[in-house]
């Protein structure tokens, strides 16, 4: 990673933190996929104190949203008609009933979101206020309220455990990042190596770090497997992106099959998993189609009370050339949400039992599906 995307990631990473303190969000959000965590989503703590915006603040807002999508929106021509749009109606007197900071902030979202359809591009209020110019190097204290509030929530891995006939089952609900989870992934690792088959869990699964994404797909392939590559429009550069050779503790490898379940609530790093192994034929989706947040980026300070996400980069797969922004990635087998581990079960027990020559795990077999069914 060359040091202009390593000191923006190290800079959103300090963010993050800071919007976790002031914002009382709950959800882990890597670098380079959705600081904000997914959309829509109602954050834990205790709720801000709202603030007045007046015709001065509206204007130098929507000022700072027009700059920074002119430097860094991944689409020039979008990012064009985003600014122009939104100039018109703070002209046209669009925004001038909105004396809330938080209306004005949702509004403003909307509107982005109306003419891009980019899930990922959003504008938060911050009832504290934002520093002018952020320190780029980590300090202790921040790195110390990001790994509390990643413990909270196991740095994504909700649960774990052997299902009956030794079907492997990994419930994620985001990715952490590399250095914290690597321990968490080996682990789980070992204890899914006797399975037939795994399932990875993904329904509840809201983003996460690329590097975490990364990570815990080298264990299911194995050799080096180019899952897609990142276009950054600001440094107008392409980065590939491979599985490891090698990784700590046992790989789960490609022989034994692997479904990932899917619902519209699977954003951002958890869809560049599923995209990229269903694409390349490592899994089978199970589930519904998913939220459809694509682009990465970075936090862009509006003024000192406003702060915008703006996707920079987009995914481009190596099979399909594209990616999954604003159409989600579509399941193999599409069933609900609330469904889709049976089918799965089902789907794997079906397929041992056609090859199991032990009448006595057959009758086991056997009995599973009828219970399933």
């Amino acid at each position: 990673m060359n040091p202009t995307r390593n000191a923006e990631m190290t800079m959103q990473r300090k963010t993050k933190t800071r919007i976790a303190a002031l914002a009382g969000a709950g959800v882990l959000c890597g670098a380079g996929l959705a600081l904000f965590g997914m959309p829509g989503h109602a954050q834990s703590g205790p709720p801000q104190k709202d603030m007045t915006v007046d015709k001065a603040i509206r204007a130098e807002v929507v000022d700072g949203i027009v700059a920074s999508l002119d430097r860094a929106y991944v689409f020039p021509d979008k990012a064009a008609v985003m600014g122009k749009n939104l100039r018109a109606q703070l002209q046209h007197g669009d925004f001038d009933s909105l004396v809330s900071a938080e209306k004005f902030a949702d509004t403003l979202t909307d509107a982005l979101q109306r003419d891009s359809h980019d899930k990922h591009l959003e504008v938060r209020y911050f009832e504290d206020a934002i520093p002018l110019k952020a320190d780029p190097a980590e300090s202790p204290v921040d790195e110390a309220a990001e790994l509390s509030e990643s413990k909270r929530f196991n740095f994504g891995f909700n649960n774990v455990d052997r299902l009956p006939t030794d079907i492997g089952y990994v419930d994620m609900h985001q990715f952490g990042r590399k250095d914290q989870i690597a321990t968490r992934i080996a682990a789980t690792m070992t204890m899914m190596s006797d399975t037939k088959a795994l399932i990875i869990d993904l329904r509840h699964c809201h983003g996460g770090d690329p590097e975490g994404v990364m990570l815990f797909a080298s264990y299911l392939y194995d050799k080096p497997t180019h899952l897609n590559d990142v276009y950054w429009r600001d440094e107008n550069r392409t980065e590939q992106r491979w599985t490891q050779a090698s990784v700590a503790g046992t790989k789960y490898g490609e022989a034994r099959k692997l479904y990932l379940l899917t619902s519209g609530d699977t954003f951002s790093g958890c869809e560049d998993f599923a995209y990229a192994l269903k694409n390349n034929k490592r899994a089978t989706l199970i589930g519904e189609t998913t939220g459809g947040g694509a682009h990465a980026g970075g936090p862009h300070r509006l003024d000192a009370h406003f702060m915008m996400f703006v996707p920079s980069g987009r995914p481009i797969n190596p099979v399909t050339h594209t990616d999954w922004e604003g159409v989600g990635v579509v399941p193999d087998v599409k069933t609900s949400a609330k469904n889709a581990l049976d089918v799965a079960q089902l789907a794997i027990l079906k397929d041992l039992l056609t090859a199991e020559a032990d009448p006595v795990w057959q009758h086991k077999l056997k009995e599973r599906i009828q219970e399933l069914e």
